[in-house]
Protein backbone atom coordinates (compact mmCIF):
# COMPACT_ATOMS: atom_id res chain seq x y z
CA UNK A 1 0.00 0.00 0.00
CA UNK A 2 1.01 3.60 -0.40
CA UNK A 3 1.02 6.18 2.38
CA UNK A 4 0.78 9.88 1.52
CA UNK A 5 1.05 12.74 3.96
CA UNK A 6 -1.65 15.38 3.47
CA UNK A 7 -0.90 18.61 1.63
CA UNK A 8 0.17 21.78 3.45
CA UNK A 9 -2.41 23.04 5.95
CA UNK A 10 -2.67 26.45 7.58
CA UNK A 11 -1.24 24.86 10.74
CA UNK A 12 1.83 23.63 8.82
CA UNK A 13 2.36 27.10 7.35
CA UNK A 14 2.25 28.92 10.69
CA UNK A 15 4.00 26.26 12.75
CA UNK A 16 6.78 26.06 10.17
CA UNK A 17 7.47 29.78 10.59
CA UNK A 18 7.33 30.11 14.37
CA UNK A 19 7.55 26.56 15.81
CA UNK A 20 4.57 27.37 18.06
CA UNK A 21 1.06 25.96 17.97
CA UNK A 22 -1.01 28.67 16.27
CA UNK A 23 -4.22 27.33 17.85
CA UNK A 24 -5.96 26.41 14.57
CA UNK A 25 -8.50 23.61 15.06
CA UNK A 26 -8.81 21.09 12.19
CA UNK A 27 -7.22 23.44 9.62
CA UNK A 28 -7.97 23.45 5.90
CA UNK A 29 -5.32 23.41 3.18
CA UNK A 30 -3.49 26.51 2.03
CA UNK A 31 -3.42 27.54 -1.64
CA UNK A 32 0.04 25.97 -1.85
CA UNK A 33 -1.40 22.83 -0.26
CA UNK A 34 -4.14 22.61 -2.88
CA UNK A 35 -1.46 22.86 -5.60
CA UNK A 36 0.54 20.13 -3.85
CA UNK A 37 -2.53 17.87 -3.84
CA UNK A 38 -3.05 18.48 -7.56
CA UNK A 39 0.59 17.53 -8.20
CA UNK A 40 0.13 14.44 -6.06
CA UNK A 41 -2.89 13.45 -8.15
CA UNK A 42 -0.79 13.73 -11.31
CA UNK A 43 1.99 11.63 -9.80
CA UNK A 44 -0.48 8.94 -8.72
CA UNK A 45 -2.33 8.77 -12.06
CA UNK A 46 -0.01 6.04 -13.35
CA UNK A 47 0.02 4.00 -10.13
CA UNK A 48 -2.21 0.99 -9.52
CA UNK A 49 -4.30 2.60 -6.79
CA UNK A 50 -7.74 1.03 -6.36
CA UNK A 51 -9.08 2.80 -3.26
CA UNK A 52 -8.43 5.67 -0.88
CA UNK A 53 -8.33 5.40 2.89
CA UNK A 54 -8.37 8.77 4.57
CA UNK A 55 -7.97 10.21 8.06
CA UNK A 56 -11.07 12.16 9.23
CA UNK A 57 -9.28 15.52 9.47
CA UNK A 58 -10.08 18.36 7.04
CA UNK A 59 -6.53 18.49 5.71
CA UNK A 60 -6.57 14.82 4.70
CA UNK A 61 -10.14 14.86 3.41
CA UNK A 62 -9.40 17.96 1.33
CA UNK A 63 -6.22 16.37 -0.04
CA UNK A 64 -8.19 13.23 -0.93
CA UNK A 65 -10.93 15.29 -2.57
CA UNK A 66 -8.40 16.98 -4.88
CA UNK A 67 -6.55 13.73 -5.63
CA UNK A 68 -9.81 11.95 -6.33
CA UNK A 69 -10.94 14.42 -8.97
CA UNK A 70 -8.40 12.63 -11.13
CA UNK A 71 -8.41 9.09 -9.72
CA UNK A 72 -12.18 8.69 -9.13
CA UNK A 73 -11.93 5.96 -6.49
CA UNK A 74 -14.02 4.91 -3.50
CA UNK A 75 -13.04 6.78 -0.33
CA UNK A 76 -13.35 5.31 3.12
CA UNK A 77 -12.62 7.28 6.27
CA UNK A 78 -10.52 5.56 8.93
CA UNK A 79 -9.93 7.05 12.39
CA UNK A 80 -6.97 4.75 13.06
CA UNK A 81 -4.82 6.69 10.55
CA UNK A 82 -5.37 10.04 12.28
CA UNK A 83 -2.51 12.21 13.51
CA UNK A 84 -0.94 11.86 16.93
CA UNK A 85 -3.20 14.07 19.01
CA UNK A 86 -0.94 16.78 20.35
CA UNK A 87 -1.63 20.22 18.83
CA UNK A 88 -4.83 22.21 18.36
CA UNK A 89 -4.89 21.09 14.71
CA UNK A 90 -5.50 17.56 16.03
CA UNK A 91 -8.88 18.51 17.46
CA UNK A 92 -11.30 17.24 14.85
CA UNK A 93 -14.69 18.13 13.44
CA UNK A 94 -17.85 16.21 14.35
CA UNK A 95 -18.92 13.34 12.14
CA UNK A 96 -22.19 15.12 11.35
CA UNK A 97 -20.36 18.20 10.05
CA UNK A 98 -17.94 16.05 8.04
CA UNK A 99 -20.84 14.13 6.45
CA UNK A 100 -22.48 17.41 5.44
CA UNK A 101 -19.24 18.59 3.81
CA UNK A 102 -18.35 15.22 2.17
CA UNK A 103 -21.69 13.39 1.69
CA UNK A 104 -20.27 10.83 -0.75
CA UNK A 105 -17.60 9.47 1.60
CA UNK A 106 -17.98 6.28 3.61
CA UNK A 107 -17.56 7.29 7.26
CA UNK A 108 -18.13 3.71 8.42
CA UNK A 109 -18.38 3.43 12.21
CA UNK A 110 -16.79 6.81 12.94
CA UNK A 111 -18.18 8.21 16.18
CA UNK A 112 -19.66 11.72 16.40
CA UNK A 113 -16.68 12.88 18.52
CA UNK A 114 -13.93 10.66 17.13
CA UNK A 115 -10.63 12.42 17.89
CA UNK A 116 -8.44 11.59 20.84
CA UNK A 117 -7.66 13.93 23.73
CA UNK A 118 -4.58 16.07 23.18
CA UNK A 119 -1.19 14.80 24.25
CA UNK A 120 -1.69 11.24 23.04
CA UNK A 121 1.20 9.09 24.16
CA UNK A 122 3.68 7.48 21.79
CA UNK A 123 2.49 4.11 23.12
CA UNK A 124 -1.08 4.92 22.06
CA UNK A 125 0.06 6.04 18.61
CA UNK A 126 2.16 2.90 18.22
CA UNK A 127 -0.83 0.75 19.23
CA UNK A 128 -3.03 2.52 16.65
CA UNK A 129 -0.45 2.02 13.91
CA UNK A 130 -0.20 -1.66 14.82
CA UNK A 131 -4.00 -2.02 14.81
CA UNK A 132 -4.11 -0.48 11.35
CA UNK A 133 -1.27 -2.72 10.13
CA UNK A 134 -3.23 -5.76 11.38
CA UNK A 135 -6.48 -4.53 9.83
CA UNK A 136 -4.79 -4.06 6.45
CA UNK A 137 -2.95 -7.38 6.67
CA UNK A 138 -6.25 -9.19 7.32
CA UNK A 139 -8.16 -7.30 4.61
CA UNK A 140 -8.22 -7.71 0.89
CA UNK A 141 -6.52 -5.53 -1.71
CA UNK A 142 -4.22 -3.67 0.65
CA UNK A 143 -1.74 -3.51 -2.22
CA UNK A 144 -4.01 -1.12 -4.11
CA UNK A 145 -4.71 1.16 -1.17
CA UNK A 146 -3.56 4.77 -0.94
CA UNK A 147 -3.73 5.99 2.65
CA UNK A 148 -3.83 9.78 3.03
CA UNK A 149 -2.64 10.42 6.55
CA UNK A 150 -0.21 12.42 8.71
CA UNK A 151 3.46 12.88 9.60
CA UNK A 152 3.21 11.27 13.04
CA UNK A 153 1.18 8.29 11.86
CA UNK A 154 3.50 7.56 8.93
CA UNK A 155 6.47 7.82 11.27
CA UNK A 156 4.86 5.40 13.73
CA UNK A 157 3.98 2.94 10.96
CA UNK A 158 7.23 3.07 8.96
CA UNK A 159 9.88 4.94 10.95
CA UNK A 160 10.08 7.54 8.15
CA UNK A 161 9.64 11.31 8.45
CA UNK A 162 7.94 12.71 5.35
CA UNK A 163 7.04 16.11 3.93
CA UNK A 164 3.63 17.29 2.77
CA UNK A 165 2.32 15.13 -0.11
CA UNK A 166 5.32 12.82 0.03
CA UNK A 167 4.41 9.21 -0.75
CA UNK A 168 6.04 6.10 0.73
CA UNK A 169 5.36 2.42 0.29
CA UNK A 170 4.37 0.25 3.24
CA UNK A 171 3.86 -3.49 3.35
CA UNK A 172 1.60 -4.40 6.30
CA UNK A 173 3.11 -7.90 6.26
CA UNK A 174 6.45 -6.45 7.37
CA UNK A 175 7.15 -6.25 11.06
CA UNK A 176 6.72 -2.98 12.88
CA UNK A 177 9.89 -0.85 12.65
CA UNK A 178 11.84 0.30 15.64
CA UNK A 179 10.86 3.95 15.78
CA UNK A 180 13.14 6.20 17.82
CA UNK A 181 11.44 8.21 20.53
CA UNK A 182 10.08 11.53 19.35
CA UNK A 183 11.44 13.10 22.50
CA UNK A 184 9.73 16.04 24.13
CA UNK A 185 7.20 17.79 21.93
CA UNK A 186 6.22 21.42 22.06
CA UNK A 187 3.22 21.76 24.41
CA UNK A 188 -0.18 22.05 22.73
CA UNK A 189 -1.00 25.26 24.58
CA UNK A 190 1.62 27.98 24.57
CA UNK A 191 1.49 30.91 26.93
CA UNK A 192 3.01 34.27 26.01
Amino acid sequence: MLLARHAQSHFNLHFGRHRRDPGIVDPPLTKAGRRQAEELAGALAGQSVSRLIVSPYHRTLETAEIVNRRLKLPISVERLVGERAFFHCDIGTSRRALERRWPDHDFGDLEEIWWLPLEETEASLTARSQAFRTKMREGEDWGGALVITHWGFIRALTGLEVGNCQVVSCNPLDSHPEVPSMGPLIPAVQTP
